[in-house]
């Protein structure tokens, strides 16, 4: 069973993160976890506490959520599960994980674009778990085949050691690979842009090491924001 968490403010694009764990998950069973995560409300009574927490959602979200669980009632395999979080912290977030058995966590670009701190928060928090994390791009894609690695020259990680946890968890094929180059994005774009299109590229594949969390006020772009394609995150331990 592979089992799926999406972190969710109900925008838009969480339809397509849906879309995209209802491919992942080909013919196995899976069941879709919709992860909601709001602060703990700072009240002293037990009934204003349950009344800060009885936030409903807006029109348009209860729309997002209508289309979720209409897509996954007609994907057999599927099922879905919402869960909302009130407080967040690294254990409780590890636990979260291991309770549902994720086997992939889908973040959305408008869930890394939120500004509430417990949003950054979780995203960061990800980052520091074993799990697998799947960044989506600008536009939908129903599966990805061919991958371009990303190798970072700090990690004691082979490419046939990345490839082999591929075959293992997923269907992607490295057909091409390049050095890590965050401090020279903007220079080695258009390069890496030739070689997406030269080998019809649909997927980049990085690997990460768990850092400290910092909350920083300018957020620096990445990869996956702009070359527009979807990352999936291995941790190194994993590969």
């Amino acid at each position: 069973m592979k089992n799926f968490l999406i972190p969710t403010t109900l925008k838009d694009d969480t339809i397509s993160a849906v879309k995209s764990a209802i491919c992942q998950a080909k013919e196995s069973d899976c069941e879709i976890v919709l992860m909601m995560v709001s602060e703990t409300p700072d009240a002293f009574s037990s009934s204003n506490f349950l009344r800060e927490m009885r936030t409903g959602l807006t029109k348009s979200q209860e729309e997002v959520l209508e289309t979720c669980r209409y897509m996954i009632d007609h994907a057999k395999n599927c099922k879905i599960k919402i869960h909302n979080q009130y407080g967040l912290s690294s254990p409780i977030f590890r636990g979260i994980i291991e309770h549902f058995a994720v086997k992939l966590v889908i973040l959305t670009h408008s869930y890394k674009q939120e500004t509430k701190r417990i949003h950054q928060y979780l995203v960061q928090l990800a980052a520091n778990q074993k799990c697998p994390i799947l960044h989506l791009g600008n536009e939908f894609k129903k599966d990805f085949t061919k991958a371009l690695y990303i190798e970072n020259s700090s990690a004691n990680v082979h490419v046939k050691d990345v490839q082999q946890f591929l075959n293992e968890n997923f269907s992607y094929e490295i057909v091409s690979q390049t050095s890590r180059m965050d401090d020279n994005l903007e220079e080695a774009a258009p390069y890496l842009t030739e070689a997406i299109s030269k080998y019809e590229i649909d997927l980049l594949v990085e690997t990460r090491k768990g850092e400290k969390i910092k909350f920083k006020k300018v957020k620096k772009q990445n990869i996956n924001e702009k070359l527009g394609l979807p990352v999936l995150s291995l941790y190194e331990e994993l590969a």
